[in-house]
């Protein structure tokens, strides 16, 4: 992630206090600061008005942006008051231009009506937790964050779903994914020793081991780089070890290419180990990944014309 650990606390501190609200809350976000003019005259505008919607699952965040300058500097804001609306942990809406209290009700209104807020409760008056529709949707999320190389918020979105739906295996393999994405390959591993012998036999879960296994060969920069010039030589073994190294470290369009270059070159080399690692890769990302569906297209057409 390329964090020191003030930002990175910064960051565990704001996906517990608004990414994971969001997922099923509309959380005002407002950027203060305490030497604000016009942040004095707004905040007690949002604190009154989401305190009438409360009960719509409505919630505010303020960010102080003296103190939190990593997270400010992460939304790009360059003046003071700006409110963001997020919603399962993505902005929905700027509300900054509102700074009345109809002008605030009419945007919470208008976003009310288009976003599937949780805000019923339950027989003893606790919030209900979403639907299995919208937990099949939250996992989606999840996976589309994976894809997009975003895996601590990647992170965020499993964890949540997990609190929601503990027996979920699919939410438990994307959890477990997005961790060892997020470099906390250890913690991953740990997890699935302590797993029940039946749930880790799922295929879901043997996506993990796949991710788990690969994530071993993960080197840093300067290492990567010399794999790759030494790959460039031509030796197939210098060349699959590019290849393993570069998908560890998130590259996996070069670790791919890589390897289907080797497949066409030698497909039976090391007993087809090039394509043994390129399917073990598909394995780790999803057969219905778009990337890995794109992906074996090439190799069919290598392997079979």
């Amino acid at each position: 992630m390329g964090l020191n650990i003030d930002e990175q606390k910064a960051v565990d501190k704001f996906r517990q206090q608004v990414v994971e609200p969001s997922m099923t809350k509309l959380v005002v976000l407002d950027f203060w600061a305490e030497w604000c003019g016009p942040c004095k005259q707004l905040t007690p505008v949002l604190e009154k008005v989401v305190g009438e919607y409360a009960d719509k699952g409505v919630v505010l965040e303020k960010v102080n942006v003296d103190e939190e300058q990593f997270i400010a500097s992460q939304f790009q804001v360059r003046s003071i008051p700006t409110v963001y609306a997020m919603f399962q942990g993505q902005p929905v809406a700027d509300m900054t231009s509102a700074r009345t209290e109809s002008q605030v009700k009419q945007m919470l209104d208008q976003l009310l009506e288009k976003l599937p807020i949780n805000a019923d409760g339950g027989p003893d008056g606790a919030p209900q937790g979403p639907s299995e529709e919208e937990i099949k949707q939250f996992i989606a999320m999840g996976e589309q964050a994976l894809s997009d190389g975003d895996a601590e918020r990647a992170v965020g979105i499993f964890q949540q779903v997990i609190e929601f739906a503990p027996t979920s295996i699919e939410a438990m393999s994307g959890y477990l994914r997005a961790l060892i994405e997020a470099g906390h390959a250890e913690q991953a591993e740990a997890m699935l020793k302590e797993m029940p012998e039946d749930v880790a036999k799922d295929p879901a879960i043997e996506r993990v081991k796949a991710a788990l296994e690969l994530s071993a060969n993960k080197v840093d920069d300067s290492e990567l780089a010399a794999l790759k010039d030494k790959a460039a030589g031509g030796d197939m073994d210098a060349r699959y070890a590019y290849a393993e190294a570069a998908f560890a470290a998130g590259q996996r369009d070069a670790a791919a290419d890589e390897l289907l270059a080797m497949i066409e070159a030698d497909r039976e080399w090391n007993d087809g180990a090039a394509r043994t690692k390129l399917l073990q890769i598909f394995e780790a990302v999803g057969l219905e990944d778009e990337w890995v569906v794109a992906t074996r297209r090439k190799l069919s057409k290598i392997l079979f014309g």
